[in-house]
């Protein structure tokens, strides 16, 4: 199950690919349609999937994504889901994004270097596994829980 499901248009393989890599540099396993498919796979069953088992999911809000009609329908798969959703936006207002994705906050990437996004990604990074963490310290405290109220019966 991946960490984070990355969602960007075709347009945007290059700056997707480069997140991707930066994800996995620190340690965040990421879904990648372009990168994660493999020859033989139903693809829309993959990426539902995929999508369905991420907690967090990063969009390439770039116009070219915004138009996209699969794009368009991993964001209202994410909304609905309640997926933690980070859109990046670099060649648009954070202002132009459509319907409920202007209410999320974006990264506005407009005018910044790699250097910059490398940052972004390390914050993500950090984000992300700060929430596997919590999740982790849950499944422990209730499985000490449990294991202390069946030792006491």
């Amino acid at each position: 199950m991946p960490d984070c499901f990355i969602s960007y248009s075709s347009a945007d393989k290059e700056l997707a690919e480069f997140i991707n890599k930066e994800l996995k540099r620190h340690e965040i396993t990421s879904f990648m349609a372009s990168d994660s498919l493999q020859a033989g796979q139903n693809w829309q069953q993959e990426i539902l999937e995929n999508l369905r088992n991420s907690k967090w999911v990063v969009l390439l809000a770039s116009r070219a994504a915004c138009s996209s009609a699969f794009v368009n329908q991993e964001i209202g798969g994410a909304l609905l889901d309640s997926k933690k959703l980070i859109p990046i936006v670099w060649d648009m207002n954070p202002s132009e994004l459509s319907g409920w994705l202007k209410n999320v906050q974006a990264i506005d990437m407009r005018g910044q270097t790699l250097v910059e996004l490398q940052r972004q990604i390390v914050s993500i990074a950090q984000r992300i596994r700060q929430d596997k963490r919590q999740e982790l310290m849950i499944i422990v405290g209730a499985a000490i829980l449990g294991f202390l109220f069946l030792k006491s019966e």
